[in-house]
């Protein structure tokens, strides 16, 4: 509690949500359900001392048109889209080509840039790439968790974080459903 001109009021927990799309994507996939971006800014905003400072959702493309629906939709709900048009590698070893888009740094650049507007991170994503820049923000004061599902968060991440969700745990609450 906070007194603010002799009046008791309630200190609002200013939340911010970070979605690594192509990661949660997997994840998704190897659950063999998908979460609707709806109910996850209901689920994580119900308390009503949480307030939504900002929800980024990140993916690469095939192209600029790519998804255009579905991003329209995120930012209809008032997430910020982040992508990059995929890029193509070649894997010497397996002889085979994969794609990619590499957002792991505007994530990071978008956590640092916002970290004096939120108290609390939700960030779903098991890329260990995170681990660093999850132990700075928890260095100032920043409550962290992350979601994913096991076997596809790295041991690193879930060590630095202050409190891990495993999707399969909130998906009566999270998941899309045709209605």
């Amino acid at each position: 509690m906070t007194y603010f001109n002799n009046c008791t009021c309630q200190k609002k927990d200013r939340l911010s949500i970070f979605v690594d799309g192509n990661n949660m994507f997997y994840a998704q996939q190897k659950n063999g359900w998908f979460f609707d971006p709806r109910r996850v800014l209901e689920y994580f905003t119900s308390d009503p001392t949480v307030t939504l400072i900002n929800a980024f959702w990140y993916t690469g493309l095939k192209d600029s048109q790519d998804q255009r629906g579905f991003r329209d939709a995120l930012i209809s709900l008032g997430y910020t889209v982040r992508y990059k048009i995929l890029k193509e590698y070649y894997d010497d070893s397996s002889g085979r080509y994969s794609q990619k888009a590499n957002l792991d740094i505007e994530i990071v650049v978008d956590m640092f840039n916002t970290v004096d507007q939120y108290d609390r991170v939700i960030l779903f994503s098991g890329d260990g790439d995170f681990e660093r820049a999850i132990e700075l923000l928890r260095s100032k004061n920043t409550h962290i968790t992350v979601v994913s599902t096991e076997g596809m968060i790295a041991r690193e991440l879930r060590n630095a974080t202050d409190r891990y969700i495993d999707l399969n745990d909130i998906r009566d609450k999270i998941e899309k459903t045709d209605s």
